[in-house]
């Protein structure tokens, strides 16, 4: 059998690796510079902690695991129609409790809701680590991927939101990537249900608006008629998408619209504040106002964002939001809590279709000393060592072979020196030393390979 893996899963070598771990410096380098500290919660959370906090689609998504001992004979009863329910996308804890996290925002969550007499508040956090979705996988979506989150707990101060924004403007800025940094705010989407008539509907109204890239307008039109909508009201929607021009006059054409609400108001206050901060920390011509932004995760309750790269065609690279209570879905009231999240895939893949990397990205040995036999290569690995303790990274070929393989070894693995020590160097107390980036080749007292190393190869 041909071996493979699951589909939307991947392996990762070495090469990709080093690019990913660039990617995952800048941001951990940035996250730091902001004074977030980390965390790490487990692959597996109980299932209740995760069902009915992503929407229902989301939770159709979530990798639900087996219990332990299904195989006991006295645990087979009635498994059959278990199986079934779990099928239909019900849960039944007879055969399974847990489930791979979805995201790193709701373990968050109950982290704080866990330990929040324990923490010094606001408290501020970044956590990298996997996630899995059983999505169909594409371009830029897989099973298995990583999320690079960082989010504030205990304060409602708009100060941390409008951080998140420079915060996305500094590592898009370091990895040289062009992007659009949407903004929005879910009191304006519940203000539009409102002006509608309709605040029961706004779940439905948001996910469709939140479907207007991919599907279109006439079919945002449409799925709100499917959830009767009046002409009228779905004009009203219509006439709140069509709104353009810059922030400031989108701002000033969004007011006359929601003029009747208090929430709409505030809304419309909190995302002046975030406007006004980041223009005097930055002037950040990447924020860009979105109404149309909608994002449709079910907890979002103020500022919501949403990173697209300009030069490539990508879903969001990034994205979050304000959920002032979030915590209180796990008992704990009080804890307003805002967040955002690197999607570290997506970001790899378009950062390779622009050819962003920069060539210095890989970690490849410094030097090969080569095996010239039982001898000398006890005698070179001696010296190996001293390298290595002089933080020179290299290696030695294991086997005694011939000069074109072990010189073959080193070119593909980018190795720039081969480190030549036969049985005339070792009476000599001299080393033969190939650049195999020129050609050049010259012979070196023992002394002299370290400095020779460490100047050339800064």
């Amino acid at each position: 059998m041909k071996p493979s893996i699951p589909q939307g899963f991947r392996d990762f070598n070495a090469g990709i690796l080093h690019r990913r771990s660039y990617i995952i410096n800048t941001i951990k380098e940035v996250f730091e510079l902001y004074a977030f500290e980390p965390l790490e919660t487990p692959a597996m959370e109980n299932l209740e902690t995760l069902m009915g906090k992503y929407g229902d689609e989301g939770d159709k998504l979530i990798f639900k695991v087996l219990n332990n001992g299904l195989d006991h004979s006295s645990k087979q009863e009635n498994a059959r129609q278990q199986f079934e329910n779990i099928l239909l996308g019900k849960t039944d804890k007879f055969i399974t409790e847990r489930a791979l996290r979805y995201d790193l925002t709701i373990p968050f969550a109950r982290f704080v809701a866990m330990n929040h007499a324990k923490l010094t508040m606001p408290y501020k956090r970044y956590q990298i680590q996997p996630v899995w979705r059983a999505d169909r996988p594409q371009k830029g979506r897989y099973r298995e991927f990583y999320q690079c989150d960082a989010d504030v707990a205990g304060t409602y101060s708009l100060i941390s939101d409008v951080e998140f924004c420079q915060i996305y403007s500094t590592v898009f800025s370091r990895l040289k990537l062009n992007v659009r940094i949407k903004i929005n705010n879910r009191k304006i989407l519940s203000a539009l249900a409102e002006v509608c008539g309709i605040p029961e509907k706004m779940v439905a109204i948001t996910g469709a608006i939140d479907k207007l890239e991919k599907i279109g307008l006439d079919k945002v039109k449409e799925e709100l008629s499917q959830n009767d909508l009046t002409e009228k009201q779905i004009q009203i929607i219509v006439n709140y998408i069509n709104i353009d021009g810059t922030n400031e006059e989108k701002l000033a054409k969004i007011e006359p619209l929601l003029l009747e609400s208090e929430t709409g108001r505030e809304g419309i206050d909190e995302l002046k504040f975030i406007l006004e901060y980041s223009k005097k920390a930055s002037n950040d011509q990447s924020l860009v106002l979105d109404f149309t932004l909608a994002r449709g995760l079910n907890y979002y309750t103020g500022t919501i964002y949403e990173v697209t790269a300009t030069d490539a065609k990508m879903g969001s690279i990034g994205g979050g939001g304000r959920y002032d209570d979030l915590a209180g879905l796990f008992g704990v009231t009080g804890v307003p809590g805002v967040g955002i999240s690197f999607g570290l895939d997506r970001i790899y893949d378009v950062l390779e279709e622009l050819n962003l990397f920069p060539e210095s990205i890989t970690h490849s040995p410094t030097a090969l000393f080569f095996n010239m036999g039982e001898k000398e290569s006890q005698f070179t690995f001696e010296i190996m060592q001293k390298c290595r303790t002089a933080n020179i990274p290299c290696e030695m070929y294991f086997e005694p072979a011939k000069m074109n393989k072990q010189f073959k070894y080193a070119t593909n693995k980018n190795i720039r020196y081969a480190i030549i020590i036969g049985s005339k160097e070792m009476e000599s107390n001299r080393c033969e030393v190939k650049d195999l980036t020129s050609g050049d080749q010259s012979s070196l007292d023992m002394e002299e390979l370290i400095p020779f190393l460490k100047k050339n190869n800064s």
